[in-house]
């Protein structure tokens, strides 16, 4: 069952009343100093895009490769309205709960609670655990990435190799690390969203360039001749879609709103996806119109092939360069949080001040050590992006399209031969499978690729 704390305080007949903050958040470090709830809907909405719109919708025209024009961008579209659709499921999921005297601000208890079961809470702080640091992980490779193309387009043959940027890329996150709290950020990822539609429009611009240049291959935009080739890919990009689509924290985001926080996610999620709407689709029909099937897993690389020159001006492609590295610092502290909740749950004391000597001492010191192995694995196994989709098919979609599904269908209680119910459902055993069968087909391009891992490798392997 779930944490006593969570328990339903709801009076007996049942009636809807102002919330109460949960007695955990009173006592609780990881909720008084990291998910402190203090934010409006627009510090949730630049939170909740720093989380989604990162510099993965670079790789949204490799995933329109393995499905086509009319597939991939009906599949584009259907996973953006299925997630907006989803997130706002969880989100009245939430308010249903706060509504009724129990504010939830960790997805772990909202899972355990709602489902009414004690391996709930083990099975989503696992899955939520092992994504966050998965992209914080990714987040610090791709960053350092960015760094040694900037590096070596100045010092071809200079002395620095990735680990160091590694180190580099891990020092500066943990110094940024040590602002307490989720809150902290909003300004950080207001810069980031900003971020996102400049490097957006940066890359588009040169794909629109580099598709009228005599370099770029010549276009093809056919399929695989191979029809379980064919299905596979396409699975592949499926995950791909779920994962650039994922965030797995929406609870952790709706707790950062100044209660009561009811209706306020939606003005968020509508901000989010504007900006969704427009980086997705631009990037990912500029790229796969420029490069066609033979776009790279990051359009970037695409534009600036190892043989023969850049197909557009390097001063345009450094600038979103360094725009994507400095949306992946914002993106590594976002992903921290639930990390940094979990550890200042156990080691701080919410009676004392956050800046006291007997709280800020565990924070640098976990904080940076959490970091530091972050690095350390970034360092050690360079070829995250052929991890993406299996991140995408076991833990986003666990996470993003079965959870909030199953949660509304038992929380709300709509009719079971009502539109919502049976459309929910549909929806839920969908993405199931889908989940499913991209798992395989993720873990099987990865076995596939295999050969080319090398541990602490100097390069980043697609």
């Amino acid at each position: 069952m779930a944490p006593a704390a969570f328990d339903a305080e709801a009076g007996a007949n049942g009636s809807s009343h102002e919330a109460k903050p949960a007695p955990a958040a009173e006592a609780d470090a990881g909720a008084a100093f990291v998910l402190e709830s203090k934010g409006t809907w627009w510090h949730a909405g630049f939170h909740l895009t720093t989380a989604i719109v990162g510099p993965t919708v670079l790789t949204l025209p490799y995933a329109l490769r393995g499905m086509g024009w009319a597939l991939g961008l009906t599949a584009l579209s259907v996973m953006a309205a299925v997630t907006f659709y989803e997130y706002s499921l969880m989100s009245r999921v939430l308010d249903h709960c706060e509504a009724r005297g129990r504010r939830h601000i960790r997805f772990r208890e909202l899972a355990a609670d709602v489902l009414g079961s004690g391996w709930m809470f083990y099975f989503v702080v696992t899955v939520q655990t092992a994504i966050n640091t998965g992209v914080s992980i990714g987040a610090i490779l791709l960053a350092a990435d960015c760094l040694e193309i900037m590096y070596t387009s100045l010092a071809s043959n200079g002395p620095l190799k990735l680990y160091h940027f590694i180190i580099i890329v891990a020092v500066a996150l943990a110094f940024l690390s040590q602002l307490p709290s989720f809150h902290s950020l909003r300004h950080i990822n207001f810069v980031s969203l900003l971020l996102s539609l400049g490097y957006t429009i940066l890359v588009s611009a040169a794909c629109i360039r580099a598709g009228f240049s005599k370099n770029v291959p010549a276009k093809d935009y056919s399929l695989s001749s191979s029809k379980s080739e064919k299905t596979f890919n396409a699975f592949l990009s499926i995950s791909i879609l779920a994962s650039v689509f994922g965030n797995g924290i929406l609870p952790e985001i709706q707790a950062t709103l100044a209660p009561p926080a009811a209706g306020k996610m939606m003005k968020a999620l509508v901000l989010c996806y504007s900006v969704i709407v427009f980086t997705f689709f631009l990037s990912s029909i500029t790229g796969y119109w420029a490069f066609g099937s033979h776009v790279q897993s990051n359009v970037l690389k695409s534009l600036m092939p190892d043989s023969g020159p850049a197909l557009a001006p390097m001063w345009l492609l450094g600038v979103a360069v360094l725009f994507v590295l400095l949306q992946l610092l914002a993106i590594g502290l976002v992903y921290s949080q639930v990390a940094y909740e979990i550890m200042e749950k156990s080691s701080a004391d919410a009676a004392r001040g956050r800046f006291s000597r007997r709280n800020l001492v565990p924070r640098l010191l976990l904080r940076t050590l959490y970091l530091a192995f972050c690095a350390l694995m970034a360092a050690m196994l360079p070829f995250f992006g052929d991890i993406v989709g299996v991140v995408g098919a076991v833990g986003f979609i666990p996470l993003d399209f079965v959870l909030p599904i199953l949660m509304y269908n038992i929380a709300l209680m709509p009719p079971r031969r009502s539109p919502v119910f049976i459309t929910n459902t549909a929806v839920m055993f969908v993405f199931a499978g889908v989940g499913a069968i991209g798992a395989f087909a993720s873990i099987r391009k990865l076995a596939l690729d295999a050969g080319q891992f090398k541990l602490f490798s100097n390069n980043v392997v697609d």
